[in-house]
């Protein structure tokens, strides 16, 4: 079965129902973070909103396990997909 590496954390493939980016920004209520797309931040966003970081998130199996990989930078978010692009050629 193939997998797929991130961050030393291995998966099945197969198993994988949902791969995507995101932005992490502040939503005005303490401490709180939610998640937005890369395309809105690109597009809409015109520093309206504070990002706090980036993430690559990930729902597995039948049960839908959410895994999320953290990054500083946009550097380090764009990095990894390359990374995982390359693992599903």
């Amino acid at each position: 079965m193939k997998k797929l590496i991130i961050e030393k954390k291995e998966f099945n493939i197969r198993d994988i129902k949902q791969l995507y980016p995101a932005v992490l920004v502040k939503t005005g209520y303490k401490d709180e973070t939610t998640e937005m797309s890369l395309e809105w931040i690109d597009t809409e966003a015109k520093g309206r909103v504070e990002i706090v970081g980036y993430a690559l998130f990930l729902r597995v199996g039948k049960e839908e396990k959410k895994y999320s990989f953290l990054y500083n930078s946009r550097e380090e978010l764009d990095t990894t997909i390359g990374l995982v692009a390359s693992q599903l050629k």
